[in-house]
């Protein structure tokens, strides 16, 4: 037996680390926390201290077991969990759950996992350190608290199965506080105006400087304009310089990988999570934005030698987050010489993003020659401009440019411009008016949500992904395309001596990938604000990430903060369940013109609704919404027509088809069979045609046949399925995954069986609800002894003395 265990918190990281370690070292992973507080209950002794009540889950019992039976044959014990404040706090739990003799125990933390920084780590290991660990335990107490008191709140004032979270909510409150600015948005209209110039074999683009209001004012300037001459009267040349943004820290990559990649913000951690335990980049959960000596002289050394050393600049940037103190490095390739990496397509991508970041980082600023030109109009006291610009020296250019979320401006910027002189006569081609619109606040995407929390302060890198993908989850927020509308905008257009006027369409507001709340997270923000104000304020939210970050440096104790905390919050508690009425988002859309009885929109059981007949109307009906309507502005029209389904369509091999609207939106009844109807193919439960709803049935039934590979008389609950992912078994709940060996179409019943009966024996090999291998969670119950789970109270003393 080795005599130094080292236990990390992944399989992944685990099988990189023991490749540069010795004969004398075992790796073995824990699987991230192996206690945690348990899902049911408080789990929170209150009256003393606050003390958590931690317990080892079932699922974790095999792996505490079998790590217990190493550490006892070790010497040495080495923690080499990550080094963030989950990190410690994994450590702090092994060290309990095991019952580490602390003089066998050495702490180690690299932010690469290479053989140079695994070895550094080693030779200078340290204890583990109970304030990061206090620090991740007072967000975990108190997001517990939080989360267990309000549930029931509105359980009880709003619907029930609903939960709460003190970040999740402000993050909600922010979403919810957008689309109250778009629904309250005015636009207004106004005029661009643009002229086009014959230059030998090139057209000079100029437009007026200012905003024109009206249809009446822009045909003036145009009628203004006929026969006049244009001249250039000014020239100004201004040389201008862009400098390269700082190295990627875990928010400004999900951003970029949101804009550049596509990626969720989830989706970026996932990917960055496994380049970091195959060694390929540095830690990805980090606020800081420095670089290492040895990175630099590495950027240094691949820009010379690929650009020249004109293109070389050494920088250091300056953290600007509040409380940054996740790690020491940005995030950066461990090897700046390695262009390129092997891997999955996804991984390959964002390494690629961040190598380019982590080397323009290190380069020069782009240096731009700017040019204005002023052109006057010989019967008009105005001025049109014609801007443009020349890259001078590409600069970090070369590697990297930075997105934004901002939509591209209507400017009349045409890159470079042609050679042109002071006092030259031009020759208008044409000149327009264009109709143009002010614009709403835009939704935000899921980067640029994560963008307005950390410029809020409210979160920390390890908390943002998780902080969206939860508010998804619990269906507070969707993320979604939605099309857009037509609009009508006028164009004048001066040609010669005449002005003419053309009518154009264009489709506005279309969204792609944007985060909308729903209804019910609207009024559940809505209860939570006016009965909760201090748990969703954004200085109060931020002001606790702020007394963790005093926590994790050792100058305050995270009792007292519960102290100060939970009193009042507690009281506000009660009088809500006491005092506060129920919430539903109830809005009178006026009166059924066929009964005279109010047509109601609200919050029911099964989400947005509408009702005929007030609340006491034993006699009331209902008609749930449709997917793109909401409650806050569906009108009395649109409501009256949800009661005109379902409609019988008529009559298929001898079973009614209907069309109508449930709880997962509009589909064909035909017997027992559901089918979806499709929106963007035009569908609509009001109009679609018989003849269409057979084509539905028909292409359902299609995939279905198409669907079952094979079944089995002597077994009505095992099945031969086509998946996402290829074929696999259905075995009445459960997937089993078909090896690769075996042909799908040609398995007998005893193949199936004997394959059914290998997953159950080893469930890491089973196949997940979407045809996944199932998580490691499984992969640790193939080995799992079952053992009753042990809840141990966090022992005292766990503050810095």
């Amino acid at each position: 037996m080795s005599k130094n265990l080292v236990i990390v918190e992944s399989p992944a990281k685990a099988k990189t680390i023991e490749g540069y370690l010795g004969n004398d070292f075992t790796v073995k992973s824990s699987y991230g926390h192996v206690r945690d507080l348990p899902k049911s209950g408080l789990a929170i002794n209150i009256e003393n201290g606050f003390e958590p009540v931690y317990e080892v889950t079932e699922d974790k019992q095999a792996v505490v077991n079998e790590l217990k039976k190493l550490a006892a044959k070790a010497d040495t014990v080495w923690l080499a969990t990550d080094e963030d404040r989950e990190g410690e706090a994994i450590s702090w739990h092994l060290m309990e759950a095991l019952k580490l003799d602390k003089s066998r125990i050495k702490r180690i933390v690299f932010h690469e996992i290479t053989k140079k920084a695994i070895q550094k780590a080693i030779e200078n290991p340290r204890s583990v350190d109970i304030d990061l660990v206090n620090a991740q335990q007072a967000r975990r107490v108190l997001d517990r608290l939080v989360g267990f008191e309000l549930s029931p709140v509105l359980w009880k004032k709003v619907r029930p199965s609903l939960s709460a979270g003190r970040v999740q909510s402000v993050a909600v409150r922010i979403l919810v506080e957008r689309e109250r600015e778009i629904d309250n948005f005015k636009s207004t209209a106004f005029f661009n105006i643009r002229g086009l110039f014959d230059l030998e074999n090139a057209t000079l683009k100029a437009e007026l400087s200012r905003k024109i209001k009206d249809y009446t004012e822009a045909e003036n300037f145009l009628k203004k304009s006929i026969g006049a001459k244009f001249s250039i009267t000014d020239i100004e040349t201004k040389p201008a310089k862009r400098t390269p943004a700082a190295p990627f820290t875990t928010s400004t990559l999900q951003q970029e990988a949101g804009r550049k990649l596509g990626f969720s913000v989830a989706q970026t951690m996932t990917v960055a999570q496994r380049l970091y335990e195959s060694g390929k980049i540095t830690y990805m959960r980090t606020d800081s934005v420095n670089l290492s000596d040895f990175a630099l002289d590495a950027c240094k050394n691949e820009i010379t030698s690929s650009f020249g050393g004109n293109y070389s600049k050494t920088r250091q940037y300056n953290t600007k987050s509040k409380g940054a103190q996740e790690a020491h490095e940005a995030i950066r390739p461990t090897e700046m010489s390695a262009r390129e990496i092997e891997g999955e397509r996804n991984e390959i991508r964002l390494y690629d993003l961040i190598w380019k970041r982590t080397l323009a980082s290190q380069m020069a600023d782009a240096e731009i020659e700017k040019t204005t030109v002023t052109i006057g109009i010989s019967t008009l006291d105005e001025m049109l401009l014609a801007k443009g610009e020349v890259i001078r020296f590409d600069g970090f250019l070369k590697v990297y440019m930075e997105s934004s979320d901002e939509d591209e401006s209507e400017d009349g910027n045409s890159g470079m411009l042609p050679p042109l002189k002071v006092g030259q006569t031009l020759s208008l081609s044409e000149m327009t008016a264009t109709q143009r619109f002010t614009q709403r606040p835009p939704r935000y995407s899921e980067a640029a949500l994560v963008k307005k929390l950390e410029e809020l302060g409210i979160g920390r890198p390890s908390t943002y992904a998780p902080t969206i993908s939860t508010i998804q989850k619990r269906e507070y927020v969707v993320k979604e395309e939605r099309l857009g509308t037509e609009r009508q905008y006028e164009v004048l257009t001066l040609k010669g001596a005449e002005v003419k006027k053309e009518i154009k369409t264009e489709v506005t507001g279309t969204e792609k990938g944007k985060l909308f709340p729903t209804d019910i997270g609207m009024v559940v923000n809505d209860f939570l604000v006016e009965n909760f104000p201090q748990i969703l304020d954004y200085q109060f939210t931020a002001k606790v990430e702020e007394e963790f970050d005093i926590i994790a440096e050792g100058k305050l104790q995270w009792q007292e903060m519960m102290k100060r905390f939970y009193k009042p919050f507690h009281i506000d508690v009660v009088q809500t369940l006491e005092t506060a009425q129920r919430a539903t988002g109830e809005r009178e859309l006026g009166t059924d013109p066929a009964t005279g009885k109010p047509v109601i929109a609200r919050i029911g059981r099964f989400g947005p609704m509408v009702q005929i007949g007030a609340s006491d109307d034993e006699s009331k009906k209902f008609a749930s919404l449709r997917s793109e309507q909401s409650i806050g502005n569906i009108t009395l029209e649109e409501a009256l027509k949800l009661f005109e389904l379902p409609r019988i369509l008529g009559e298929y091999e001898g079973k009614p088809v209907s069309a109508s609207i449930g709880r997962f939106g509009p589909y064909i009844k035909y017997g027992n069979v559901f089918a979806s109807l499709k929106a963007k193919e035009g569908d609509d439960p009001h109009t679609v045609t018989f003849e269409r709803a057979v084509e539905i049935i028909q292409a359902k039934a299609l995939a279905d046949s198409q669907r079952i590979i094979r079944e089995f008389d002597r077994y009505p609950d095992i099945q031969v399925l086509n998946g996402r992912f290829g074929p696999y078994i259905k075995n009445g709940k459960s997937n089993v995954k078909i090896p690769k060996d075996k042909e799908a179409a040609k398995l007998t019943i005893e193949e199936v069986l004997d394959l059914i009966k290998v997953a159950e024996e080893n469930p890491g090999q089973k196949r997940g609800k979407f045809g996944k291998v199932a998580s490691k969670a499984a992969e640790k119950k193939a080995f799992a002894k079952k053992t009753p789970s042990k809840k141990t109270v966090a022992k005292k003393g766990t503050t810095k003395k």
